[in-house]
């Protein structure tokens, strides 16, 4: 299994993982020729050798008439759409766009088809996403895993005044993914690079086993005094879960747990949607019988190793749990991706996964779905069946390569 692992030590942005993606040997001229279709004036993107804090890197520029447009997201979307780009790299840049859309609207508590996008919309931030979308698909990996990001501290200017960081729309894309602490004070995470990384990011920790087989390291446009301003990009091959299992490699999971015996359902409630909004990987409740004969409620939750800390705070502060119990487990999971899928009401988002030997098998997210029926006026029920109807196995061996046993 091919496996790309981002380590965002300085943080994430645009340019950024430009820099990284051609310094791992994606094709410039390939990224710019989608670039220059989106019929932006003179948008190009330009790559030097730069250092930072005397570490090399590639930069990765975007050069552009100066505009004054201010842009929605079906602007953008029909732009992405007369690009000559593939399926795959449309979708993908649109699905970025989608999330950056869906962050602003709830941050200013507005409809996404009424977000007005202000530096987001702007020719050089459309070219770093469907640069990187390109980019991406160009790389080819079937997993992407991610360091826990720092943000940086202090304030930064938006078109909305100054805000503290992370800037709001960066914090809500932020939500659910890992942060790691940093007292520089600037602006390491944009809302352009947590857009990418929440899009594109399967899991997140430490480096995962893997043969490295290249490296490239993006640089940022500021000079930090602390550390160099660097995205580094991993590209190499894993074993998949199955292998890593009889390897003795297991994915490190855990386990935690908690017996509720005087706690709401509309408390409880409420905390499995916080422990979820931490980046719980599942969580779960059985109905038990305590002391005295009382009923009782045996809160569960799997979790990375990297999240246990945070996990166990919500547990502490919302209910009213003395102990919390814990140990580590093994699970083997089946290899996936994100996958999109067309129905007649619309493009329906969801997960490819599939076992060593064994066909790909796709299901539908909820939100996705949800969305639609709400928009449609259809039963969600539908809105599943017809999304199951529409994914084809071979359309994904096409896309994604040969899959065992295909």
């Amino acid at each position: 299994m091919r496996i790309a692992y981002l380590d965002c030590a300085s943080g994430i942005s645009g340019d950024m993982t430009l820099g990284a993606l051609v310094d791992a040997g994606v094709d410039l001229g390939r990224l710019n020729a989608a670039v220059e279709s989106l019929g932006l004036p003179g948008c190009r993107l330009v790559a030097q050798e730069v250092k930072k804090k005397g570490f090399r890197a590639t930069q990765v520029i975007v050069e552009h008439q100066h505009e004054h447009t201010h842009r929605h997201l079906h602007h953008i979307t029909a732009m992405i759409d007369r690009g000559r780009l593939t399926d795959r790299q449309k979708d993908l840049a649109r699905r970025i766009f989608t999330r950056l859309a869906e962050a602003e609207a709830k941050v200013h508590g507005t409809a996404i088809e009424k977000v007005h996008f202000h530096e987001v919309g702007a020719a050089d931030s459309i070219a770093d996403i469907v640069g990187a979308a390109v980019g991406w698909d160009l790389l080819n990996v079937d997993r992407i895993v991610a360091s826990p990001v720092p943000t940086g501290s202090g304030k930064v200017k938006i078109a909305h005044g100054e805000c503290s960081i992370p800037a709001p729309a960066t914090a809500e894309l932020l939500r659910g993914i890992p942060l790691a602490t940093s007292s520089v004070p600037f602006e390491l995470t944009t809302p352009t690079g947590a857009a990418i990384l929440a899009t594109l990011a399967d899991s997140f920790g430490p480096l995962p086993a893997m043969t490295i087989e290249r490296i490239g390291c993006g640089a940022g446009q500021r000079d930090l005094d602390e550390q160099p301003n660097l995205l580094r990009l991993f590209v190499g091959t894993a074993a998949t879960a199955r292998e890593e299992e009889l390897a003795g490699c297991p994915e490190p999971v855990w386990v935690l747990e908690t017996n509720l015996d005087d706690l709401s359902g509309e408390v409880i409630g409420y905390c499995t949607s916080r422990l979820w909004d931490a980046g719980a990987l599942d969580v779960y409740t059985t109905a038990i019988q305590m002391k005295k004969n009382r009923p009782g409620v045996k809160l569960s939750v799997l979790c990375p190793e990297g999240r246990i800390d945070a996990i166990e705070d919500i547990l502490f502060a919302e209910t009213t749990t003395l102990g919390v119990r814990r140990w580590p487990v093994s699970r083997h999971v089946l290899q996936r991706r994100s996958h999109t899928v067309q129905t007649e009401w619309g493009p329906v988002e969801g997960k490819v996964g599939w076992q060593q030997g064994g066909l790909p098998r796709f299901a539908p997210e909820f939100e996705s779905c949800r969305q639609i029926a709400a928009a449609r006026g259809v039963p969600l029920r539908q809105v599943y069946e017809a999304a199951q109807k529409a994914f084809d196995p071979s359309q994904v061996a096409s896309d994604d390569g040969p899959r065992p046993g295909q």
